[in-house]
Formats: structure tokens, C-alpha cells, sequence
């Protein structure tokens, strides 16, 4: 059982944004639709103002600042620090620094900032509206970012920059429409609710809801739902194990549209090294899981031991021995990658390049067969036993 939380001053800064304004929302809004018309613009104007901050938010306090899952140019780090700003969801420095508190600590319930482990309202939004020592600010694991003038210059001035910029966007917005009190109330105020709720699934609904295809080392989840919602955030099982990748959808059918939008940034040449984890250590980790869900279907399935049960259950075990000796085989070949590059000439290192590089696909198939084959004799025993 969770020790009771600790009795903490509660934050009327947050209060005012993520309860009164919400309460003011559910009121105002109805009402002024039953005496007025909102226009079909500030309709559009809400949902592409919505991808604005939800993607200032994934693509530049998420990836690029609190992960640094790749580099941006200072033109880009302008954008997506006013983009992040019209989230109004505390500063970059702020922000950065507790998502990486939050990696380092997951769901420990006294030093994780938002840990599911104190439940579904905690994780949401509950963390938000007392100021918990977990939660307060520690910058010592954000030197760079305090180096950063971007987002120093944000910090700096967040109020004033957070009412500047939702007067430029909203403004000229109501102004050219026609309809200005309609752009208010749904791309300035339902707009920004709908956008800390996006975020906030993050930190609950991911750690609740979903599978687990890399580890079940902590309570992060895929869920395809979530990453639609999320701008592609929803892939947090993924996440949470490789955290410095630029994808959270890995997958080329994945919906991630924060990965597509970084990518087409390094095409334009506003962002460059962009971080991804090599296939093998991905598929090692998707494989290691399968593993562990085998013993675990082996533990239910096997309970009254017949002759082909105990037979897959031997099977299992010499793919996993073989697995391991994949393991082996790609340690010995990364260590004679570092070597060559260490000692040997540039024609050597080239040849032993395009060496490692077909003894690493064959690895990769070798890998892809031990996956096939153990999702064969899954199959086969569950028929067995039903």
C-alpha cells in the first residue's frame, strides 16, 4: 500500500489554469452557442491551433529539449518554443527537466513527479495542483538547457511571452474570420483544455492502458488509440526504453505525426542527427518480451504436463539458448567494428564495414526466425490445450 501523500501548499497558478478555466469553458461556451453561431473558421481554426501547441509540445519540449532526440537550428528552436508556449504548460526548463526526472524515477511514488503508482488522478492532473516536493524544481540534471539561450530567454519571460503570443495568433485570427469571440472561446479556450488533456493522457492513460513489446520494467504503454490522440506519443512502452530515439512509432505503419514532422524538418535543413536506435537492439528487446510471455503462457498452459507440452517447453528453451548465442555473435561483431575503426586503415575499415554490415543482416534474419518459430510453437501448444 502507497504511503498517503504529503500535505503540500496548494498551487493557485495551476488551479486557475486547469480547474477555473475549464469551469468557465463548460459555461461560457454553451452559452454564447445558444444565442450565436460559431463560424465554420473558428471551427478549422481550433483544430489546426490544437496540432500547433500539441506538436510544440511533442516535437520541441518532449524530443527535442527534455530528450534531445535531435538537433534543430535557432530558427526552428524559435518556432517550437512559441509553439510550446501557446500550450501554456509551464516553461521549457521547467517542463524538460521533470519529464527527465520523471525517466530517471518512473513510478516511484516519492521521487517520480507524476507516478501512476498514486493512481489515475495523481498521474493526470493531481500532481499539478499542490506544489509536492516531487514535483519541484531541480535543474541539475538540465545543464545544457540551462546553457540554452532559447530557452533560457523563455523562462525569463514566460508570462509575458504566454499572453503576446495568444494575442499574435488569436487576435488576427478572430479579426479575418469575423467571429472573434468564437475564436476565443474555441481555438484560445477549449483549445487550450483539449491540449493539456492530450499531454496529460501521457503521463496516466499511457502508464494504464495498452501492451508492453519491449520490457514490463515499468508500467509504460503502447496503445495506437493514445498515439492518435497523443500526435504519436502513444507508443510509451517504446519510449520508455529507448528514450532517445526520435520515433516514438518505430514502426513504419505507426502513426507518429511528431516523427514525420522532425523528419521533414532535417529535409529542409532546420534540424540534423536525428537520434535512432539500430534494429537489432529493438528487435532484441521485442524478442527478450516474447521470451518472458512464453514462460508466462507456459506457466498457465502447462500446468497438467503432457508429452508435446513439455516438448515445446524444451523447443522454447533451445530458441532462447540460441538467441542468446545472437546476442553473443553481435557483441563479438561490434567489437570488431570498434577495433577496425581503432586500427586499421580506411580501406580496411571499409571492407570490414560491408563485412559487418551482411554478417549484421544475417544476424537480424537469424533473429526474425527465432521470433517466427516461437510464435509457431505458441500457437500450436494454446490449441493444444483449449
Amino acid at each position: 500500500m502507497n504511503a498517503p501523500l504529503p500535505k503540500a501548499p496548494m498551487n493557485w497558478i495551476a488551479i486557475f489554469a486547469l480547474v477555473f478555466l475549464p469551469i468557465v469553458a463548460v459555461i461560457a461556451i454553451p452559452l454564447y452557442a445558444m444565442n450565436h453561431d460559431f463560424s465554420a473558421a473558428a471551427w478549422i481554426s481550433m483544430i489546426i491551433l490544437l496540432g500547433v501547441s500539441s506538436l510544440g509540445i511533442t516535437a520541441g519540449y518532449h524530443r527535442l529539449w527534455a530528450h534531445r532526440a535531435y538537433e534543430a537550428t535557432l530558427p526552428l528552436k524559435i518556432i517550437l518554443m512559441l509553439m510550446g508556449t501557446f500550450a501554456v504548460q509551464n516553461s521549457i526548463l521547467f517542463w524538460a527537466s521533470g519529464h527527465r526526472t520523471h525517466h530517471r524515477h518512473v513510478d516511484d511514488v516519492d521521487q517520480d513527479p507524476y507516478s501512476i503508482n498514486r493512481g489515475f488522478w495523481y498521474a493526470h492532473i493531481g500532481w499539478m495542483l499542490r506544489d509536492y516536493p516531487a514535483a519541484a524544481p531541480n535543474y541539475k540534471n538540465a545543464p545544457d538547457l540551462l546553457k540554452d539561450k532559447v530557452v533560457m530567454f523563455q523562462d525569463k519571460y514566460y508570462i509575458p511571452l504566454v499572453i503576446a503570443v495568444h494575442a499574435a495568433i488569436l487576435l488576427p485570427i478572430g479579426w479575418a474570420v469575423g467571429d472573434m469571440w468564437g475564436v476565443l472561446l474555441l481555438s484560445g479556450l477549449m483549445r487550450l483544455i483539449l491540449s493539456h488533456h492530450v499531454t496529460f493522457f501521457i503521463n496516466s492513460l499511457c502508464h494504464m492502458w495498452g501492451k508492453r513489446p519491449y520490457t514490463d520494467e515499468n508500467t509504460a504503454r503502447d496503445n495506437f488509440v493514445l498515439a492518435i490522440a497523443t500526435w504519436g506519443e502513444g507508443y510509451h512502452n517504446y519510449h520508455h526504453i529507448f528514450q532517445y530515439d526520435y520515433r516514438n512509432g518505430v514502426k513504419w505503419w505507426q502513426y507518429d505525426p511528431t516523427k514525420w514532422l522532425i523528419w521533414s524538418c532535417s529535409k529542409l535543413g532546420l534540424a540534423k542527427n536525428l537520434r535512432r536506435i539500430p534494429s537489432f537492439n529493438i528487435k532484441k528487446a521485442e524478442l527478450a518480451m516474447k521470451f518472458k510471455y512464453a514462460e508466462q503462457d507456459l506457466a498457465i498452459y502447462g500446468l497438467n504436463m503432457t508429452d508435446d507440452i513439455a516438448t515445446a517447453k524444451q523447443r522454447i528453451s533451445q530458441e532462447y539458448d540460441a538467441f542468446s548465442q545472437t546476442l553473443n555473435d553481435w557483441a563479438k561483431l561490434k567489437e570488431q567494428e570498434i577495433q577496425a575503426k581503432k586500427t586499421a586503415v580506411a580501406e580496411k575499415i571499409h571492407q570490414m564495414d560491408d563485412k559487418l554490415k551482411l554478417e549484421f543482416q544475417q544476424v537480424e534474419q537469424r533473429l526474425s526466425h527465432h521470433r517466427e518459430t516461437l510464435n509457431q510453437l505458441m500457437r500450436n501448444l494454446k490449441k493444444k490445450t483449449v
